[in-house]
């Protein structure tokens, strides 16, 4: 459970979604009960799953159109997937500097100058982790600029975008830009599905972390502890967080709609167990022996193997458990990745002798 390896599976290329279900609410959804028993129900059922004073915690961020298309000064086409910014800790379109993706990275050293979308920018440095360094030329906004010119980044395993597709890449309740992939898990959200569970006497509140793009890169062999994590920007309200931490105080459950929100509450409440308010960076990695002391329940796709979510997930759930109920949604052909199928599973008790701290 400490390797990387461990977290391996083969997927057979049909049970990647490349298309999300019809209706939001009819993907599948795989309820993974304490004992490890599994039900198959549809998104439709999840409110049932609810108990009246659980307090259910949304990620409210929203995709940005981050992917701008532009030609290579000797020709041939490249393309620029902006990040985050990199002249500030916040996201905001005002930034002029952002760390980026840059493709073909070889052929586009430090100091060329492009233009994407008729904005000038120039690529300044190449980071550590081989993301380039990009600034716009002032007078440049860049708000507009992706408005008019940009694309939803759809992840590489779907194929290109289109617009209906990069319609349904969004939640229904997103709101807050600075994402450049979706917390997936709350996808198959809808209006309808959130009034049902306002009905059942669930508390709703929401968060926002803004989800990077290692959330899709596998991690490289070796043991988990030697795998770097990449930072995660979340802000957590004072009424999400006196909601979460009364609710905890109850003895009622917390849930987590998708692993983006496990890790804005456990990063925040890692000093004394308490989820403080306020804006933050968490790099947390969440590995088997992790203690939980805030999320008691998960909502969660079906990540790719060898990925961290995964391991988050196996954590979450307890690593057996995990690779049960992943081999019982690959036989009964539910949809894995981002438009796919749904898990839904209770926190499983660490054994004493496991139990630490992230």
């Amino acid at each position: 459970m400490d390797d990387a390896s461990a977290y391996a599976f083969d997927l057979p290329e049909e049970r990647i979604a490349r298309t999300p279900a019809e209706r939001r609410e009819d993907a599948k959804l795989l309820l993974l009960g304490p004992a490890g028993e599994l039900q198959d129900r549809t998104f439709a059922a999840f409110p049932e799953q609810l108990h009246p004073g659980d307090v259910l915690v949304l990620n409210e961020t929203r995709v940005i159109p981050a992917r701008l298309r532009f030609a290579r000064p000797g020709g041939g086409a490249g393309e620029l997937l902006l990040l985050r910014p990199a002249d500030r800790d916040a996201f905001a379109f005002e930034a002029r500097t952002w760390y980026a993706l840059v493709r073909p990275a070889r052929r586009l050293p430090a100091g060329t100058r492009l233009t994407a979308g008729g904005a000038g920018f120039t690529i300044e440095a190449v980071a550590e982790d081989g993301r380039r360094i990009v600034r716009f030329d002032d007078g440049v906004d860049i708000a507009e600029l992706l408005e008019r010119a940009g694309e939803l980044p759809l992840p590489p395993y779907v194929g290109p975008g289109d617009e209906a597709r990069a319609a349904r890449y969004q939640t229904v309740f997103a709101r807050i830009p600075g994402s450049v992939a979706a917390p997936t898990a709350s996808l198959h959200f809808t209006d309808a599905v959130l009034a049902a569970i306002a009905a059942r006497g669930v508390e709703i509140v929401r968060l926002t972390l803004d989800v990077g793009i290692g959330t899709f890169r596998p991690m490289r062999p070796g043991p988990l502890a030697a795998h770097r994590m990449h930072g995660e920007r979340y802000a957590i309200a004072p009424d999400t967080a006196s909601a979460v931490n009364r609710a905890k105080a109850e003895g009622r459950r917390v849930v987590a709609a998708g692993t983006t929100v496990v890790r804005a509450l456990e990063g925040a409440a890692l000093a004394d167990g308490v989820v403080h308010p306020g804006a933050a960076e968490t790099d947390l990695f969440i590995t088997p022996g992790f203690r939980f002391r805030v999320v008691d329940a998960l909502l969660t796709n079906f990540h790719l193997p060898q990925s961290t979510l995964l391991v988050l997930v196996s954590a979450f759930a307890g690593y057996e458990r995990t690779r049960t109920a992943y081999a019982a949604a690959i036989a009964r052909d539910y949809r894995f990745f981002s438009f796919g199928d749904a898990m839904f599973a209770e926190r499983a008790e660490p054994k004493p002798k496991e139990s630490r701290y992230g």
